[in-house]
């Protein structure tokens, strides 16, 4: 690839960002002042990274699927809050990280997240092994305490930049790689006996 071309590639990813930003902020003046249609399209537009989140922080679908719910709701009641300080989807992620860290103070964890999983075939060895790691990586991150949960979810998992996950959060980019490092190196310990 030339310089020129990942350089339009690098721009065309940028432009999207602002352009899906831009959307998000019309569809949200327009949710205010009472479209329902546009409230829809709004939460069509963020509903399966709003569960993905809170699938990856609960670890139970169905907690995610209610906090999803839940936050869907809420979105339309608080809308008239939302100030536009940081972009709508950086309020909304924090919607659902508060929401998931308000249910896991009400319980602990029992679950792995893919106890519903049908059983692989007798003789898939690589498939077997494949699921029991995964098992066991979303345990350990399960087990993290809810702090280097949040963190590991949104940047690991959901691809947030540090800046991104420090909104989130409301903290500093430097508190973020802090947390992201103690959440590593417990996750390393964890994860020992599968290396």
């Amino acid at each position: 690839m030339h310089r020129d071309d990942a350089d339009r590639a690098g721009a065309g990813r940028a432009g999207s960002a602002q352009f899906d930003d831009d959307a998000d902020r019309w569809l949200v003046d327009k949710a205010r002042a009472g479209d329902m249609d546009a409230y829809e399209v709004l939460v069509r537009r963020h509903r399966d990274r709003i569960y993905r989140i809170a699938l990856r922080m609960l670890g139970d679908r169905h907690d995610a699927e209610d906090i999803a719910q839940d936050v869907m709701i809420q979105v339309w009641t608080a809308l008239t809050g939302f100030t536009g300080a940081s972009s709508f989807t950086t309020w909304l992620y924090r919607i659902v990280v508060n929401r998931c860290l308000n249910q896991l103070r009400r319980r602990r964890w029992t679950r792995p997240v893919l106890e519903g999983d049908p059983r692989p075939m007798a003789g898939a060895e690589d498939t077997v092994i494949a699921r029991q790691r995964a098992g066991a990586a979303m345990e350990a991150i399960a087990a993290l305490p809810s702090d280097q949960r949040t963190v590991i979810v949104l940047h690991q998992l959901e691809g947030l930049s540090y800046r991104e996950v420090a909104a989130v959060v409301n903290i500093s980019e430097d508190a973020v790689r802090g947390r992201l490092h103690r959440a590593r190196l417990n996750l390393l310990e964890s994860l020992r006996s599968w290396s």
